[in-house]
């Protein structure tokens, strides 16, 4: 099932074909209405495990600190000049 609250697709069930590593991520392959393969990342589903910070913080926080904290080493690359954008 789609759990992602802010998908229109949410509490969507879904057949799942199997899984695939696209852009970086695992994703899911389902066949959506239609019977064409689609896909969507395996943390916005039921079948990812649980994200222990996502629990505690029981939708009171918007962002995880160490994802904050990599975009704030990204940006300070990026600004500096001195990556190719590819931190």
């Amino acid at each position: 099932m789609i759990t992602h609250p802010f998908l229109a697709t949410s509490g969507q069930q879904i057949d799942v074909v199997g899984r695939a590593i696209h852009w970086g991520e695992e994703r899911v392959v389902y066949l959506n209405d239609s019977g064409r393969q689609q896909s969507i990342s395996l943390a916005f589903t039921d079948l990812c495990q649980e994200d222990e910070f996502r629990r505690i913080a029981a939708g009171r926080a918007a962002f995880r600190t160490a994802d904050l904290l990599d975009l704030c080493r990204r940006l300070d690359v990026l600004l500096s000049g001195q990556g190719d954008g590819d931190a």
